[in-house]
């Protein structure tokens, strides 16, 4: 196998793609698996005309790609923005693709990050804000991941659990990214759900009702961030709560906990309470004690220490603060608030000034420099 050859070969095959009308990045991915197909191929079968050989595969994958897309775009318009309960259409391929795509040949954060790409719609860059890692660290996971599986055969899925990771942060990206996914992986959890008799795949759908309830409190008119504890709680769904609440509660009696049911429980919490006063912190504490259990996700951790802040008082909260990494993500945002509660306005007002210069999402850092230009003018006016 000639690399060389391949490697000069691309230039030329991905502008005839682009130049019969196939977009960049498609054109990108198309020619990146017929390479792959190349290396497999060629040593066995060289092909009399490289060039055009690798143009035809090319485009092949580009026009299936396109396919998918198109049959994905149409299975989101078919469903309405707030999903309905109740039953679903037997027949979609969709929720196949993600278990295939789950391979047992992958690691699980390779195979969630190829089910994003190929089958959930996310771009590279969607998927690296997600696992909070570099674009090129990704677009590099994501490539491997394809040489992996272009030579096996796709007749054993993967697990459920992949599955459900899948599913999680497609909805969280379509939660609070720039691309509306959310009913899409509602829908498909409640697939799961009826297909498959599993605590957590309950567990997994009860949380996106409960979050997915209090979506349009989330944020203002004018798009600002809107903190959970300054939500209009009359716009918050009471239905999606009680059905989310509902299946909660029929998971959890099946006494085999997992981190999505911990998840949930949270949630249910916060939908409880009839005011943001009225929130039992104490047993959000002892949820999150159950989440770092089963996790021991520095994240986790990180909620935690608010929650031991708004149950134990803002000190507390500091010292559980206090034994993490500082370089979490939010965790200066979180310093900033615990620090406001402690009546400590000079070092809060900093961390948040810090905090909205660390953000990548524009809502949270323009939230964060309100916050930040908010207590300077209250110290200013002392």
């Amino acid at each position: 196998m000639d690399e060389t050859l391949l490697r000069d070969l691309t230039p030329g095959v991905l502008g005839i793609l682009v130049r019969r009308g196939a977009d960049f990045a498609a054109a990108e991915d198309a020619v990146q698996e017929a390479l792959v197909d190349a290396v497999r191929v060629w040593p066995a079968d060289p092909p009399r005309d490289a060039k055009g050989w690798l143009v035809t595969v090319a485009w092949r994958r580009f026009l299936d790609a396109a396919r998918a897309d198109a049959g994905r775009r149409r299975r989101e318009e078919s469903v309405d923005e707030e999903p309905a309960p109740g039953p679903v259409p037997a027949v979609d391929d969709t929720l196949q693709l993600y278990f295939l795509c789950a391979h047992p040949s992958l690691t699980p954060s390779s195979a969630v990050a190829l089910t994003l790409r190929a089958v959930g719609g996310l771009t590279t860059r969607q998927i690296a804000r997600a696992y909070l890692v570099p674009e090129a660290t990704m677009a590099q996971r994501i490539s491997r991941a394809k040489r992996t599986v272009s030579g096996v055969r796709f007749d054993r899925p993967g697990d459920v659990a992949t599955v459900l990771r899948v599913l999680y942060l497609v909805f969280n990206e379509g939660y609070s990214g720039d691309v509306d996914l959310v009913a899409e992986a509602i829908r498909l959890t409640r697939r799961l759900a009826a297909a498959i008799d599993h605590p957590e795949v309950a567990g997994l759908l009860a949380l996106m009702l409960l979050h997915h309830a209090r979506r349009a409190a989330r944020t203002g008119a004018d798009g600002s961030l809107v903190p959970l504890a300054e939500q209009d709680r009359g716009r918050w769904d009471t239905a999606a709560i009680a059905e989310g609440v509902a299946i909660l509660q029929g998971a959890l009696a099946r006494d085999r906990l997992g981190e999505f049911q911990a998840q949930a429980a949270v949630a249910a919490l916060h939908a409880d309470a009839p005011t943001a006063e009225e929130t039992d912190w104490v047993q959000i504490v002892e949820w999150y004690d159950e989440l770092a259990r089963l996790t021991d996700s520095p994240v986790v951790r990180l909620n935690r220490a608010v929650a031991v802040g708004e149950a134990d008082g803002p000190r507390a909260g500091l010292a559980a603060l206090a034994a993490l990494d500082g370089s979490l993500p939010r965790y200066t945002a979180v310093a900033a608030y615990l620090h406001e509660r402690d009546g400590d306005l000079t070092t809060a007002a900093r961390m948040y000034a810090e905090a909205a210069r660390k953000a990548t999402d524009l809502a949270e850092r323009d939230h964060l420099t309100r916050q930040a230009a908010r207590l300077n003018s209250t110290r200013g006016g002392a």
